[in-house]
Order: C-alpha cells, then sequence, then structure tokens
C-alpha cells in the first residue's frame, strides 16, 4: 500500500532522475548536482511533512502534478546554479521553466476535477511557484540588473514581515488574481532568460510585472492590516508580544549564523567568498545527533564543552587570517605569542599610538565576544534542536545523507571547499600537528646551534680574501621577489636596478644577483636577519630567543674575529639591544638615539635611507679607519610605505632637517591604504627609493675596497605579493675589486642587479657557510 512518504521517496527518484538526465544531454557540474538534490530533498521532506500533518495517507491527483512541477523547478535551479561557473544550456533551462509554467494551469484543475482541493496542496502549488520566479530572478540578474530580485524575493519578504507582524501571518481570502500575477511574473521573467525579445521590451514588461506584484501584495497586506480588529483575543494577545517573540526569533537566527560561520568560515581572507558558507559542516550535524539521542543533562555538558571549544577556534581561526595577510602563514599557538608586543610596536609607529591602542582595543574586544557568544550561540542552538525534535531528526537525517553522498563524489562550491565540510576538525587537528612538529623541530633546532665546526676555524683562515675591504651587508625592507617580476610595479624597480648597473659599471664595480628564500613573510625581519647571520633557519620567536641566548657564530664574530670592526646600524631601535652585544657582538651599535637625526619621521621609518647611508660614511668611513663589517637595516621601505621621502643632493643632507616638507607632500597611510593597488603603487615606489639611495652611495662614497652585499629580509605582505607568493628574495654582491668577484664567480649568480626567473635560489641559511667558504682559505 503506498503511503506519503513512499510517494516522495518516488518524487525524490525522479528529482534525481531528473538531474541525470540534464547531466548526459547538457551536462551538470557539482554545484547543480547539489542545488538540485538540494531542491529536491527541501520539497519531498515540506510536501511529506504538510500531508502527513493534513491527515493524508498520500499524495493527491494535484499534488502530484505539483510535485512534477517542483521536479522541474528543480531541474532549472541546477542548470542557474551551474551557469555561474560556465555557459548556461539556454534551450535546456527554458523548456522545464515553460513546462512548468503550463502545468501551473493543470495541477488546480485536475484537484478541483477530482475533488481533492486541500489547503496543503495550494500552499505547496503557491510555494513552488514563488521558487521558480527566485530562480530565474536570480538567472535574469546578469541580464537585467540588481532591481529584479525584487520579483524574485518578494514571497521571501512577505514571510519575513510575518516574523515582524504577526498579523500577516493570518490567512487572507483567496483571489484568483493572486495566480494571474504569479504566472504573469513567471513568464516574463522566462522571456528574459530565453533573450527573445528586445532588451529594452524586456525591461518595460519586467517593470510592468514587478506593478502587477506590488499591487497583488499591496492589496493582501491592506486587508489584513483593515481586519486586524476582527482577529480572536488569542491573536490580539499574540499581536501584542510581537516584539518579545521577533527579538527571540531574531536572536536565534544570529546564533545559528554565527555557528555556522564558526563551522564553515575559512581561514584565509583570500576565500572568504559567498560560496563557501553553502556548505555542509559535518561537526554540526554530529552535535545535533548526539544532542537528539542523549539525555537532558549530558547533552547540556556537550553543548557547553562544544560551545568553549568552538569558540577557541573561532578565535584560532580569525589569527589565522591575520597571519595568512601579513605573514602568508597560519597562526602557530607554540611560537607566536611572542608577536604580540612587537606587533603592536609595529602599529604604534606605523598610525600613532592613540589609533594603535584603539585597534588593540576593538581586536581585544572581539576575541572577548567571539569566546562568550559562540557558546551562547550553540547552547541556543542545541535548546532549539531538543525543543523541536522530530523537525531537528529529519534535518539531521536529510542533510547527514546529503554530507555522505557530497563526500563520495567529491563535491566543491570552489576548489578547496566541498560541500561535505570538516573545517573545525581539521583546523583542531592542525593546530594540535602544529604543537606536536613545533615541539619536535625545536629539538631539531637546538642540535643544529649546538654543533657548528665552522666556529672553531681560525682568525687567519677567515675572509683572507676580503683583507682591508669595508663589507656592508645592507638589508633592503619588504624588498622580495614580486619587487622584480609579474607585477605592475616591477618594470618601475626593474629600471631602478639596470640604471644602477649600468651606473655602477661606469664607475668601475661589477654586479651579481640571486635570490635567497626567507625563513620570514611580510614582517618579523629579525629571524631574517638571524637566519642569515648564524647559518641556521630561524623561522619562529622560539627559536629566535633560543638562538640569540646560544654562543652560535655569526658573520659578525666572524669578521670580528678576523681583524674587522664591527657595526650594527639598527635606525628603527630606540632602547638598548642586548643581543647586540651579547650574540653578535658587535663593536659598535647604531640606532635611533645615536645616529643624530633631527628631521621628520615618515610613519614607521624614523628617517630616510639615504640619511643612514651618508651618517654610516661620516662615523666610519670617511676618516682613516680599520677595515669595517657592518650589517645596515634600511627602513624606508617598510609598511605602511606612506608617506615616503625622495633623494636630494648628498651635500644638502646635513642632519636630516631638509626632509622636513616630504611628509606633508606625501599622502598618509589612511588614504593610501584605502585602496590595494595605491598600497602596491607606494610600495614599488618606496624600493625604487632605497635601492636608488644605495647605487648612489657606491658612486658618491665608494671606492675600491668597499663591498656591498644588499638583499632583501623578506617578501612584502599578502596586500603586495598575493596569495601563496614565495618567500624568495633578491641579493646582490657589488665590488670594484676583480679578485672579490672572482671570489663568487663558482655561484652561477647572474651578473647585475637584476635577478631573472632563473637565477640561483638558496635557502637563506646557507649564506653563511658559502660565504666563508668563499674568501676564506
Amino acid at each position: 500500500m503506498r503511503t506519503v512518504r513512499s510517494d516522495a521517496a518516488i518524487g525524490l527518484s525522479a528529482q534525481l532522475a531528473l538531474l541525470a538526465g540534464l547531466a548526459v544531454t547538457v551536462g551538470l557540474d557539482s554545484p547543480g548536482w547539489v542545488i538540485g538534490m538540494a531542491c529536491g530533498v527541501t520539497c519531498n521532506g515540506a510536501l511529506v511533512h504538510g500531508l502527513i500533518r493534513d491527515g493524508a495517507d498520500a499524495l493527491r491527483p494535484g499534488d502530484w502534478i505539483t510535485l512534477i512541477r517542483a521536479t522541474l523547478v528543480g531541474g532549472v535551479a541546477a542548470l542557474v546554479a551551474d551557469s555561474f561557473s560556465r555557459p548556461p544550456p539556454l534551450t535546456a533551462m527554458v523548456l522545464l521553466a515553460v513546462l512548468a509554467l503550463v502545468l501551473d494551469a493543470v495541477d488546480g484543475l485536475v484537484a478541483r476535477r477530482t475533488g481533492t482541493v486541500s489547503a496543503v496542496g495550494a500552499r505547496f502549488d503557491y510555494e513552488v511557484d514563488a521558487f521558480l520566479i527566485l530562480v530565474l530572478a536570480v538567472y535574469d540578474v546578469r541580464l537585467i540588473g540588481g532591481w529584479v530580485l525584487a520579483i524574485g524575493a518578494a514571497r521571501y519578504l512577505f514571510v519575513g514581515a510575518g516574523w515582524l507582524f504577526p498579523w500577516l501571518r493570518e490567512p487572507a481570502p483567496y483571489r484568483y488574481w493572486c495566480k494571474v500575477v504569479a504566472a504573469v511574473q513567471g513568464i516574463a521573467l522566462t522571456a528574459v532568460t530565453a533573450d527573445i525579445l528586445p532588451r529594452a521590451l524586456t525591461r518595460l514588461a519586467l517593470v510592468a510585472a514587478l506593478a502587477l506584484l506590488a499591487e497583488s501584495f499591496g492589496r493582501t497586506v491592506w486587508w489584513l492590516w483593515r481586519h486586524r480588529p476582527a482577529r480572536a483575543e488569542a491573536a490580539r494577545a499574540d499581536e501584542r508580544g510581537w516584539v518579545r517573540r521577533s527579538a527571540a526569533r531574531a536572536t536565534t537566527v544570529l546564533a545559528c549564523l554565527l555557528v555556522w560561520f564558526a563551522l564553515v568560515a575559512p581561514n584565509q581572507l583570500a576565500r572568504l567568498e559567498p560560496g563557501v558558507f553553502v556548505r555542509i559542516p559535518v561537526e554540526g550535524l554530529v552535535v545535533l545527533a548526539l544532542v537528539l539521542v542523549l539525555p537532558l543533562k549530558p547533552g547540556r555538558v556537550l553543548s557547553v564543552v562544544v560551545g568553549v571549544a568552538l569558540g577557541l577556534l573561532t578565535v584560532v581561526k580569525l589569527l589565522d587570517m591575520g597571519f595568512f595577510e601579513a605573514l602568508d602563514r597560519p597562526f602557530n599557538p607554540v611560537s607566536d605569542w611572542g608577536y604580540v608586543g612587537p606587533a603592536i610596536g609595529v602599529l604604534v609607529d606605523s598610525i600613532g599610538r592613540g589609533a594603535a591602542i584603539a585597534c588593540v582595543i576593538a581586536a581585544a574586544a572581539v576575541v572577548l565576544a567571539i569566546v562568550v557568544l559562540v557558546p551562547l550561540s550553540v547552547r541556543r542552538v542545541t535548546r532549539l534542536t531538543v525543543g523541536h525534535r522530530a523537525t531537528s531528526s529529519r534535518f539531521v537525517t536529510a542533510f547527514g545523507v546529503l554530507w555522505i553522498g557530497s563526500a563520495l563524489i567529491g563535491v566543491q562550491v570552489a576548489p578547496g571547499a566541498p560541500i561535505a565540510a570538516a573545517g573545525a576538525v581539521d583546523l583542531a587537528y592542525n593546530q594540535v600537528d602544529q604543537i606536536r612538529t613545533g615541539v619536535k623541530g625545536q629539538q631539531s633546532f637546538s642540535e643544529a646551534i649546538s654543533h657548528d665546526p665552522v666556529s672553531i676555524t681560525p682568525a687567519a683562515n677567515l675572509l683572507s680574501a676580503l683583507r682591508g675591504k669595508d663589507v656592508i651587508f645592507a638589508f633592503v625592507e619588504s624588498y622580495g621577489r614580486v619587487a622584480v617580476q609579474d607585477s605592475a610595479f616591477s618594470p618601475g624597480v626593474d629600471a631602478v636596478l639596470d640604471a644602477g648597473t649600468a651606473s655602477l659599471k661606469a664607475a668601475g664595480y661589477s654586479a651579481k644577483s640571486a635570490f635567497l628564500t626567507s625563513p620570514t613573510f611580510g614582517g618579523i625581519s629579525w629571524l631574517a636577519h638571524s637566519t642569515f647571520q648564524s647559518g641556521v633557519w630561524v623561522d619562529s620567536q622560539q627559536r629566535y630567543d633560543e638562538l640569540v641566548a646560544s654562543s652560535r657564530f655569526t658573520l659578525s664574530q666572524a669578521f670580528k674575529r678576523a681583524g674587522w670592526r664591527t657595526v650594527g646600524d639598527i635606525p628603527s631601535n630606540n632602547r638598548d639591544w642586548s643581543q647586540g652585544t651579547s650574540f653578535y657582538h658587535y663593536d659598535k651599535i647604531y640606532d635611533l638615539r645615536t645616529l643624530g637625526y633631527r628631521g621628520p619621521s615618515f610613519s614607521y621609518a624614523d628617517m630616510p635611507d639615504q640619511y643612514i647611508l651618508l651618517q654610516f660614511h661620516r662615523t666610519e668611513l670617511a676618516a682613516p679607519h680599520p677595515p669595517v663589517m657592518a650589517e645596515i637595516d634600511l627602513v624606508s621601505s617598510h609598511t605602511p610605505w606612506a608617506p615616503l621621502p625622495h633623494m636630494v643632493p648628498w651635500d644638502q643632507v646635513g642632519d636630516g632637517s631638509v626632509f622636513g616638507p616630504m611628509p606633508a607632500q606625501g599622502q598618509p597611510p589612511s588614504v593610501v591604504w584605502r585602496s590595494a593597488s595605491q598600497v602596491r603603487e607606494n610600495y614599488g615606489q618606496s624600493i625604487q627609493y632605497s635601492l636608488t639611495a644605495l647605487t648612489s652611495f657606491m658612486q658618491t662614497y665608494g671606492n675600491n675596497n668597499l663591498v656591498l652585499v644588499l638583499l632583501g629580509d623578506h617578501q612584502p605582505a599578502t596586500i603586495v605579493s598575493g596569495t601563496g607568493a614565495s618567500h624568495d628574495a633578491p641579493i646582490t654582491i657589488i665590488a670594484s675589486d676583480p679578485a672579490v668577484m672572482k671570489r663568487v664567480s663558482g655561484w652561477g649568480w647572474q651578473d647585475g642587479m637584476r635577478p631573472s626567473p632563473q637565477a640561483p635560489v638558496w635557502p637563506m641559511s646557507a649564506f653563511r657557510d658559502r660565504f666563508l667558504n668563499a674568501f676564506g682559505r
């Protein structure tokens, strides 16, 4: 004997058969399959629920016609979903829509002729009409404009308004005119989809259809308003409490949305698109299923535990978003807490103390809100689930089947975003894995820094080929591969490098270039500096702290042992730097307090690179001196890259006062950072400035005994480098003495200051040993 449920199974099978037919004839991708099957499950489930409540044993004749229409509309929805990624099969789409519209005139007739008219059937018929109109409107947006969605969304806006105004949920008298108006909407939208009429005529038809729709809904609303006093006392009492109930419903909706976001939102801003939220989180289904089967108290405990865990994971997810944008990697729960202080310091230097404090307070408030609101939202959702066990059970079962099916066939809404989502579990696993890997990696790192054969090299064998030379290692802040290749600003930087190569060659210098892979990205420059000097891979604050507490042999120590005066020029420092003497063993350290600068600051950059270089020449190179080795950390190309200085004649630099008017001549960060393209343009200009300052310095103050190694510390942040960029930074060695350049001829580096895409790439940790081998005995 047939039942409502068996009839619904037949309807769902018909939907599957239609989708299979479309896949074979016109093609159907993953979004189409997902949307089509979701329509089939929803329509059949709603019909079954309504008929069972109405006491029906099986589908009535009119219901069968309406179910066929719903199946056709599901096919239209599937094709529309696919149309966002490939050209749509218009013929099939229009044919299905026309058949659905034609059958709209049949189901009511059949129901009346067979004496099986019912409120459930009429409601189902009405909802199928509304959904077809919505689907067609979504497709027609690209042809007509966003305003056409007013037609598709009218029914759903009316239903939503009923949540706020209970009197809108009361039944209104049947009017055949409403059926006519719905048919007009469907016909007009189908005509637009078919694109068979002049565009101006279709716009006119849609405007007329929208006017009819407004009149129809307006008359219904007016009737319901006028008859409010005729409601029963219970209805009036319900109306008086609509604010409270509406607030409760709105809170429930917001709770569901927050939980949904916490479960399915990606941990990268670049992947934060609407499509990623059209997924089914398996964690949510599992928790709801457990709440349904567990006794009340264990279920409450489960919801609290899950809520707290999900809140913490959401905080980690937001941290990941920030770290991916700034450093192109996820947050590391083991080693990244040490960056909080330096990050606040950079923020203060870039946007000012007041704005930085406001940002920190806002961030703390967001974290606190998440930690509190996510557990409360989970608790509210689970209470709703327990309070509607039958509906919740059907929901969990239906979406569980859909999740399993999507997982088996690998359906994705976007690359890397499967319908069958398990993002919270993956994130939790990754966090645990990072902790485990971090602990294991730290043990290996400890062994590496303690085993250093180079440290016992006699002074006579160190750097013998550079005796008598002044050697400068100049770090150009944020100078990455993106500056010289495949970006809108790289042609400008390349022109500066090529011009610098030519002018230095005319002055008797040679240059060779390559790339070093940095252990950091977008910031945390000290990791790159320590990796470069120590010959070990320092990719976290934890490793850095352990390294600078050790006796690892550095380049500066090697030069000092070999007889050089060693200098650290750190113009961004405004306080004592103990590691400069305890670890790097510099004889002299210059910083903001000792460089004698009297000019303006440029956001983070307290002074221009031109001043830094000239002041180094004045204090260390101008007078007779022993050979000097220096690390100079330039700052003009540090984020936020605004405002920027420009070059002045060297003899006019003085104490830096000459730069006084320049900040006001440029744009402040608040203006530049409104546009990503402007940020990238300013970044390119900052690199051009720093490289120009270096090449001009060599031409003006260089001699046969000066060797310059200029390199980038890391790539700029994701807003400039793009998602998934490499960690490569250019490096160039410049010298006038042919004997120096001959020592590096075996490295395979390319001639000139601009490395091509085929230039050698070394890990930054490899430089120390190769440099000492090349210039030692």
